[in-house]
């Protein structure tokens, strides 16, 4: 063996410090990775496997493992960073939904009660007929259309 080569032990070693680099410490759910981290971790594993295959092939096991892993794991934070940022637009929009709900609950003259769920839209509340009001409704105003 040429002592100039490093193993391939040495280069899995030197793949998982590449990996670890890459996955840090960042957390957005409760598992303690984001998705980020944890797609850089597989990616890493991924490309190191992968390119110690390719590498194998020609006498470089270790160098293939290498540069396999980095080019997985920098892939694979890329492809996780990207599905945080649209998790987290969409639970920013779900918030703002939220936000701008109200929920009404007409007493009908059953003893049942209708919940009537009006949407602010600027200055308006629109109700689910898609009836407009300027301000709040009121239970006896909903109650004209909603109860009975």
């Amino acid at each position: 063996m040429n002592r100039n080569r490093m193993s391939t032990g040495q280069a899995a070693g030197l793949a998982m410090i590449v990996g670890l680099a890459f996955t840090g410490c960042a957390t957005s759910d409760g598992t303690g990775a984001s998705s980020g981290a944890k797609t850089a971790g597989l990616g890493t594993l991924a490309g190191a496997g992968l390119g110690a295959i390719i590498g194998h092939q020609s006498g470089h096991t270790a160098e293939g493992a290498l540069i396999g892993a980095g080019t997985g794991a920098v892939g694979g934070y890329i492809l996780g960073n990207e599905k945080d940022k649209t998790q987290t637009q969409s639970q920013i929009n779900a918030a703002q939904a939220q936000a701008n709900t109200v929920i009404i609950n007409v007493n009908n003259s059953n003893g049942s009660i209708t919940p009537v769920t009006l949407t602010r839209q600027g200055n308006l509340y629109v109700g689910p007929r898609g009836e407009q009001y300027t301000s709040l409704p009121t239970e006896e105003q909903l109650r004209k259309i909603y109860g009975f």
